[in-house]
């Protein structure tokens, strides 16, 4: 857990001093290339080399972090926002309302997360907000399901029956008593998501789907590093977005992993 931590933080920093580093001039703008000679190797002035066009690959790479974090933070928001009151609502009240959330849920999560994505990217158009919107869409089943189990587990328990019987409201119940007892696990999903939603994200960019072209993405710079790849060789174009992307979704899936065992210590007994 430790480890992955470290790397999401590291990744969280610079995205967040990216702009900061380009203030000082110790970054190239990412949407610059006429300066540039194109397809340079790794040097001292271009320290992850230039792409075929000219762009900085370094500035790209960092930049490129930033673009992921602003759109898997805003699509968990979103599924976050949407998914965990309606699990609550579903698991909580039950009956015909909770048949018809779990049937529609159910059919959302049947289907695979890319195809939804794309589907929703294409319609959508490119940009951040409807990037999040189309990789959020996928998520909220899973919020849904999670927090609906937690949810028709604990409304039996006696301080819910309590509540009940002294005339609290269902809005009182669900936010003062359900609440926390039932998004103890939503941390877990939540980093594990991220991590999925980063590869998806790329996906879309590598489709043409995902931001527009003078954003820095990791998807679309290795879309566009194909070309070099394939003809002259241009290796270091591919090599570091895509290592970027491994490397931040090697860490978030390590936290990932690291929270599920401190929320569900009996699992990591049983593998020890």
């Amino acid at each position: 857990m430790f480890i992955g931590l470290v790397i999401t933080l590291l990744f969280a920093a610079i995205a967040l001093l990216a702009p900061l580093l380009q203030a000082i001039g110790w970054l190239q703008d990412p949407t610059e290339f006429l300066d540039n000679v194109p397809q340079q190797p790794p040097s001292w002035q271009h320290w992850f080399g230039t792409t075929r066009l000219g762009y900085d690959v370094f500035s790209r790479t960092v930049f490129g972090s930033q673009a992921a974090w602003q759109v898997v933070i805003l699509a968990t928001i979103f599924s976050l926002g949407v998914g965990v009151p309606l699990g609550m609502v579903s698991g909580y009240l039950g009956r015909h309302l909770d048949w018809a959330l779990v049937f529609l849920m159910d059919a959302i999560f049947t289907l695979p997360i890319l195809l939804i994505a794309v589907t929703l990217a294409f319609v959508l158009g490119r940009g951040v907000l409807n990037a999040a919107i189309a990789l959020s869409i996928a998520y909220i089943p899973q919020y849904f399901r999670l927090v609906r189990n937690q949810t028709v587990s604990v409304k039996n328990e006696l301080f819910i029956e309590a509540a009940e019987a002294m005339g609290a409201s269902t809005w009182h119940i669900m936010t003062r008593y359900l609440f926390l007892n039932v998004v103890q696990s939503v941390p877990v999903l939540l980093t594990l998501n991220i991590a999925d939603a980063i590869l998806i994200l790329g996906g879309l960019g590598f489709l043409g789907l995902g931001l527009p072209e003078e954003t820095p993405e990791w998807g679309h710079d290795l879309k566009q590093a194909l070309d070099g790849l394939s003809t002259g060789g241009i290796w270091w174009t591919t090599l570091f977005p895509g290592l970027a992307m491994t490397l931040m979704v090697t860490g978030l899936s390590l936290l990932g992993e690291g929270l599920s065992d401190l929320v569900n210590p009996m699992t990591r007994r049983e593998t020890d």
